[in-house]
């Protein structure tokens, strides 16, 4: 299930992550890699950094996409059976908190970029919000 933890490195949504495609991933003008899509609900444009953790999920399922699956780049069951696995790992785990895919985004704001000093207002563009 490493594959579902691309999420917590990105922030994605869940329609995200299942539509990423090899097109979203560009080279920035620093010479990295960087994600770039935009928000389903929003249609907000968003800009991500590739981070080394995401790159070798990436990696891993790189014979993945296929005309069948609409070019994918990573196989993304449905939204509730990956809630399901994520309650599934919590109970197994101990952990008390609802895990949801959803605060798989708030992990990413929190854990990856808030503690890594990355402004409050860049984090809030990173994710998608509009205000």
């Amino acid at each position: 299930m490493s594959h579902k933890r691309v999420f917590s490195y990105t922030g994605l949504c869940y329609i995200e992550v299942k539509n990423l495609n090899k097109k979203d991933i560009v080279n920035g003008i620093d010479g990295e890699q960087w994600i770039m899509v935009r928000r389903q609900k929003s249609n907000t444009p968003v800009k991500l950094p590739l981070l080394d953790e995401a790159k070798a999920i990436l990696d891993k399922y790189s014979d993945h996409p296929s005309i069948e699956n609409n070019y994918s780049l990573l196989r993304v069951f449905s939204d509730q059976k990956v809630n399901e696995y994520l309650k599934e790992i919590a109970k197994l785990c101990h952990i008390e908190k609802n895990l949801t895919f959803h605060v798989a985004r708030h992990t990413f704001a929190t854990t990856i970029a808030l503690l890594n000093d990355v402004p409050i207002e860049t984090v809030s563009k990173m994710l998608g919000h509009t205000n």
